[in-house]
């Protein structure tokens, strides 16, 4: 049986008219719909024109949230030697080395946030994807999160760095603060989302590249973005 929306939610959809919403329009509109008890979640979602299947069509990279995200995220680093002590002192929540990937095998522990790894740990490192995979918290060197400047990372990390895959659907997921955010703020961070995706657009994609773009809260109804000007702001 399907799970029918809540009144309240029907409530802030009726308020949403079906067309494209400037951006700053859009997450006045999230603001002022709120309903949650909570101080939820802001989402862009990104349909793209792309087959993730094929290697050369893969969008992702990383972002640095000029306002950062709202909550300062869980660290965990997997390294050796001087680099745990670096890790510590650099603010990281978890620091360890093989007794880390001992515990995320056998207790498939995930009570973090970002994983950074040292390229000396990467072979240890590497049986974890299975768990660490499908949640996206794989280190990755593109990503930043595969790297002897641990110090560096845990500050991005920390400050708000965003990354982006897209999914096997076409479509990127990523937040971009919390609804309490002064809206001047929240519009800041999803444009630098936005233009950082139309940026990572690849050489082979054909035809329209964002298809659609929707911003919504953890709650609340999407609402749909005219990705246009900020097209714009990328070529140039």
């Amino acid at each position: 049986m399907a799970h029918k929306p809540g009144k309240h939610y029907q409530s802030a959809r009726k308020q949403v008219e079906t067309r494209e919403y400037q951006l700053e329009e859009a997450v006045t509109l999230i603001q002022k719909i709120k309903f949650a008890k909570f101080d939820e979640t802001v989402e862009v979602h990104l349909r793209l024109g792309v087959d993730p299947k094929h290697a050369d069509q893969m969008v992702r990279g990383t972002v640095l949230m000029p306002n950062g995200l709202g909550k300062s995220k869980t660290v965990l680093v997997i390294a050796s030697g001087d680099k745990q002590r670096e890790a510590t002192e650099a603010g990281a929540d978890f620091v360890g080395g093989e007794d880390m990937v001992n515990k995320i095998q056998s207790e498939s522990w995930t009570d973090f946030d970002a994983v950074i790894a040292t390229p000396d740990m990467m072979r240890s490192v590497g049986k974890l994807g299975k768990v660490l995979g499908p949640r996206g918290l794989m280190p990755n060197p593109k990503t930043g999160t595969v790297t002897v400047d641990v110090v560096k990372a845990i500050k991005e990390i920390k400050a708000g760095k965003v990354e982006f895959r897209v999914d096997k659907t076409g479509i990127i997921h990523a937040p971009v603060g919390k609804l309490s955010f002064a809206t001047p703020a929240l519009v800041e961070n999803a444009a630098t989302l936005i233009t950082a995706v139309i940026k990572a657009k690849p050489a082979v994609a054909k035809g329209k590249y964002v298809r659609s773009a929707t911003i919504c809260s953890t709650m609340g109804p999407g609402v749909a973005v005219d990705t246009a000007p900020f097209s714009v702001k990328a070529a140039g």
